[in-house]
């Protein structure tokens, strides 16, 4: 089955470490009244590049490695099964109507899915995290 997906885990695992990051963040702290640590707080302000760095890399993979991250996060969301991954593939290539990236940033617990979607698959987050984290 790993035969069939066309990126690495550890492109899939990169991924998902950014959008890691971004689920992580908080909307700008700053009201006086919050009994919140203001240093235990990541704030997500529009000069902050994580959301632009995970952007331009999807947007960097080639056609068939963002159609395998689709796959994939199809696979974890449990629109697809495991052995359903080529034609989770095709479809993903043959309805992109838009920018990839933009796309996944709009699915809400990204990380998740793509985590799920790499254990469905028989492959191991944790190896394919050891050489980003």
């Amino acid at each position: 089955m790993i035969e069939a997906l066309e990126i690495s885990p550890e492109k899939v695992a990169r991924v998902i470490v950014r959008a890691r990051e971004l689920d992580a963040k908080v909307g700008r702290w700053d009201s006086p009244g919050d009994d919140a640590d203001a240093d235990s707080i990541l704030e997500n302000r529009p000069s902050d590049a994580t959301e632009d760095e995970l952007r331009q890399y999807i947007a960097d993979l080639n056609d068939d490695e963002k159609a395998s991250l689709v796959a994939v996060m199809w696979i974890g969301r449990e629109t697809y099964e495991p052995e359903d991954l080529a034609e989770a593939i095709q479809t993903a290539k043959v309805e992109a109507t838009g920018p990839t990236e933009s796309y996944l940033m709009g699915v809400p617990l990204l990380s998740d899915y793509l985590e799920d979607g790499l254990d469905r698959l028989g492959i191991s987050v944790e190896e394919a995290e050891e050489g980003i984290l």
